[in-house]
């Protein structure tokens, strides 16, 4: 028992090989909890923000693709060096796009567990307790953070899938700087600012929020007790007093972008429901009773991990209520999205659950790591089979081949990438990505071909882009009750838009040339002389 435990005394004794076997140890542990994560929590590459992020890729590999309507592929991209690192590997590497994309995922589950392994290493001293900080953070890998539509990580590739590791290292690199321990300080400092780069370039919003933490972390790793509050006190203020200012001096938006925005009821506390709002709650309740309990003169790294925490959660609600609010003149700083700083909040408050559930319960019972574990990572992959009913739960390349996918919607957008022109415009019902069977699933992404903006994930991309709001609207009225409709009333308003192919419910009537149809959907092209009218 004594030897499963990584003694201080040891570690002081023989301060290289105790070093050595904790990186090394950390390295199999975390490896082999990435194999689990990635079993547990399932892989949808074209779901959700995953098939906005491969649209943008394989535009830039092939700009031939999406010829219409190219900003609603490639404006969430704009401040994001993302999509041509991938491009640019996918180019150097020789490798495909899929399986560029599942080996990024698999290195970014590795990567946001290892920096957690470091950040528990900061933390505590037991080994028990680091293992079961780092075991229950990939159980719940793919956590909702409370209301905000984010989790901890997505079952798919985004730019946060890189951020979000970057910003851990950067807390690391910040507690080493901070806390050194055989003249780190500087190994350390230059690791916080190494990541804090890759996330801004990749991710600057949540790179900014990462910033912010640190900064907090600094004020309140303090040895001085009036520093630490005074300084936290500042920094907190001067944050929502910039807030504020942003606010007021933004201008008043359009009705159509209104329109967009508010179809985010994630921005808005108001629009939260009480269940919602108790996950933005319990984190700092819980991170509370670690920075206020006993000892509170020892600022341990976890205590100044969870003060950071509490002072971070606290001013990202008071902004978000004072700024964020439905019907505000101005939507600048709801665009923030002020309570995304919470994705760190929630993996704080992993790291110091998962290290007390193993020291006072789990302890050295092997029994008991299995129990929990099956329990644990059972609900997540209930909720993945809730999530995505549909869909095999990993989308792995060769499930993407024709024919071989579950999805009936899948399998008509792969038709489609086979069996239609690179230039072709599609129409869908504006709400297709919510429908029964869909799962989420990328039109663009596997069909890689143009289509109108639709209501969800296109609403996402006007609501951080005011200017494409009317592309947008127009879109939403064409499509609003397109299955339902008449041809004649299907040319009459999607003629003018140039489409010359619709994607329609399996039951919808028409006389139009339906070249697929199967148990869902089927594919219709529009008659020559519309086309060519819309084209004159």
């Amino acid at each position: 028992m004594a030897a499963s435990v990584t003694s201080p005394i040891v570690l002081e004794a023989f301060p290289v090989v105790g070093r050595r076997n904790e990186w090394g140890f950390g390295i199999l542990l975390t490896g082999g909890l990435t194999a689990l994560a990635v079993a547990v929590h399932g892989y949808h590459p074209y779901a959700e923000d995953g098939g906005l992020y491969m649209a943008g890729v394989k535009r830039l590999i092939d700009p031939a693709l999406y010829p219409h309507e190219t900003a609603f592929v490639t404006e969430h991209l704009r401040f994001s060096v993302f999509a041509p690192a991938v491009a640019g590997l996918v180019r150097w590497s020789h490798l495909r796009l899929d399986l560029a994309f599942l080996l990024l995922y698999v290195a970014s589950f590795w990567v946001t567990l290892f920096a957690a392994w470091l950040l528990a290493k900061r933390c505590f001293t037991s080994r028990t307790a680091r293992c079961g900080a780092v075991t229950l953070l990939a159980a719940w890998m793919t956590l909702p953070i409370a209301g905000t539509a984010l989790m901890l990580m997505d079952p798919y590739v985004t730019a946060r899938s890189i951020s979000t590791p970057c910003a851990l290292l950067a807390l690391v690199g910040a507690l080493m700087f901070l806390r050194p321990e055989g003249g780190e300080g500087k190994r350390g400092l230059l690791l916080a600012c190494g990541a804090l780069t890759v996330a801004a370039v990749m991710h600057p919003l949540m790179a900014a929020d990462a910033l912010g933490c640190i900064l907090l972390l600094g004020c309140v790793s303090s040895a001085s007790g009036r520093v630490r509050r005074w300084a936290t006190m500042t920094l907190c203020v001067a944050a929502v007093f910039a807030a504020g200012v942003l606010w007021s001096l933004s201008p008043a938006e359009g009705a159509l972008y209104r329109r967009a925005a508010e179809t985010r009821h994630y921005w808005f506390l108001s629009q939260w429901q009480w269940y919602e709002l108790i996950g933005l709650a319990a984190p700092l309740v819980i991170l509370a009773a670690i920075a206020l309990g006993r000892r509170r003169r020892d600022i341990t790294a976890r205590v100044a991990l969870s003060r950071m925490a509490i002072a971070a959660g606290i001013t990202a609600v008071v902004v978000a209520v004072l700024f964020a609010r439905l019907g505000a003149a101005n939507y600048v700083v709801a665009r923030l999205q002020p309570l995304r700083v919470f994705q760190l909040i929630y993996v704080v408050m992993i790291l110091m659950l998962g290290a007390a559930g193993a020291e006072r319960v789990l302890k050295q019972r092997p029994a008991r790591w299995a129990a929990a574990l099956t329990l644990l990572c059972g609900v997540m992959v209930f909720a993945d089979r809730q999530t995505f009913p549909d869909s095999p739960h990993l989308e792995l390349p060769h499930v993407l081949f024709p024919g071989a996918s579950e999805n009936l919607w899948e399998q008509a957008f792969l038709w489609i990438r086979q069996n239609t022109p690179k230039d072709a415009l599609f129409a869908l019902d504006a709400n297709y990505i919510s429908k029964p069977g869909e799962d989420a699933q990328c039109f663009r992404a596997i069909a890689e071909r143009s289509a109108l903006p639709d209501y969800s994930k296109d609403g996402g991309e006007v609501s951080i882009a005011p200017r494409l709001a009317p592309a947008w609207a127009a879109g939403q009225a064409a499509q609003a009750r397109l299955s339902a409709e008449t041809d004649a009333q299907r040319e009459r308003s999607l003629g003018p838009l140039g489409v010359t192919w619709v994607v329609l419910d399996r039951t919808a009537v028409t006389d139009f040339a339906c070249g697929y149809m199967n148990g869902a959907v089927k594919v219709c092209r529009l008659p020559q002389e519309v086309a060519d009218g819309a084209l004159h």
